[in-house]
């Protein structure tokens, strides 16, 4: 392609969208010790569907000279998220699979870990968002046809997967608070360690001014 073409393609307002969605997406999961569990699983409910939805819409991209971006979520990283998501979803993170290549092998049911499918999720967007903020036309279309190929071939699946399990719990007879009793203003110290983790990991070069 040429760089006007890229250009185009990069800036485009579908490409926008999704690189907004995905960004409110990233702070949302960064944050989610603000939460209490039940505005947290009411938000992802929200959430999941219209990032389908915005990488649905993102540009086909037919470039050979496509190169894989730099990774930028360490492992470290992953797990820690990891664990402050399964703390947060505590009984609920659990759910059944109905969709998985294994499940034909089996004798039992598949389980699956809904905090799993959200930090797998937010790994491959916030590598693609840390690529794509380096500004440069012919690394943005790397980061945005690996995210197109990952979607379509991995974290798409988890999207409609994770959304079921959400559906289920925001729609079930549970109570969501479960052990969960803490408000936003009595997790400052959560907050505050997951805040430094952020800003000592992350560049969020997407946040909104205020």
């Amino acid at each position: 392609m040429r760089e006007e073409e890229l250009n185009q393609l990069v800036y485009s307002k579908n490409v926008i969208e999704f690189v907004t969605v995905a960004n409110e997406y990233c702070l949302f999961v960064e944050n989610n010790t603000n939460f209490t569990r039940p505005d947290f699983i009411d938000r992802a409910h929200k959430i999941f569907p219209l990032l389908y939805l915005k990488a649905c819409l993102l540009p086909v991209i037919n470039d050979e000279n496509i190169e894989a971006p730099e990774k930028f979520v360490s492992e470290v990283d992953y797990n820690f998220l990891l664990n402050k998501l399964s703390s947060k979803l505590g009984q609920f993170d659990s759910y059944q699979e109905v969709f998985d290549e294994g499940i034909q092998f089996s004798e039992t049911s598949v389980g699956a870990s809904l905090a799993e499918n959200i930090c797998d999720i937010y790994q491959d967007l916030k590598d693609f968002l840390l690529t794509f903020r380096l500004g440069s036309v012919e690394i943005m279309t790397d980061a945005l046809w690996e995210c197109q190929n990952n979607f379509s071939n991995y974290w798409g699946q988890k999207l409609v997967n994770g959304l079921r399990a959400l559906h289920a719990v925001r729609y079930g007879d549970v109570d969501l608070d479960e052990e969960e009793t803490k408000h936003v203003s009595s997790n400052q110290n959560d907050s505050k360690e997951s805040n430094s983790w952020i800003d000592k990991h992350f560049d969020n070069y997407f946040e909104k001014e205020d």
